[in-house]
């Protein structure tokens, strides 16, 4: 946990809502075009029950040497107990996604779950994948 940050699958902290939070999927994804965007990489958590959305700050500026700042995005943690995954940036016209997956085998289901959750607009292919985890490029462009 992020201190002081909620995360995926905490009880909502609003009064009386027993709901728990999660990130919805993105809507308008324009991946195919500039991996990954801006409606990918600004889903926030949100309640299940009450619509609360977390607005902590998403993004934070931090120096990389004096006189020069870099934009830094928090990172959610990845869940084993479903398909989870991060977007990274890889090239124009491709995306890199490394995440987890339930189970610790590398069966054809469990690859073709994977792949049905993650396949770019155009496919892609896994460079690794097995005992839980995944790394997979997904051709966008």
């Amino acid at each position: 946990m992020y201190a002081g940050f909620p995360e995926e699958g905490d009880r909502c902290s609003q009064p009386g809502c027993k709901g728990s939070l999660h990130f919805p999927r993105s809507e308008n994804c324009s991946c195919h075009i500039s991996p990954p965007c801006h409606s990918c990489t600004s889903v926030v958590l949100t309640c299940s029950e009450c619509g609360w959305e977390d607005d902590s700050p998403e993004e934070t500026y931090v120096s990389a040497a004096p006189g020069l700042a870099m934009l830094e995005y928090k990172q959610h943690p990845l869940d084993p107990t479903r398909i989870s995954w991060r977007n990274q940036m890889h090239s124009g016209c491709s995306m890199k996604k490394v995440g987890v997956y339930p189970g610790s085998g590398n069966t054809a289901a469990d690859r073709e779950a994977v792949r049905k959750e993650v396949d770019g607009t155009f496919g892609g292919h896994f460079e690794s994948f097995g005992n839980g985890k995944f790394s997979f490029i997904a051709y966008t462009d």
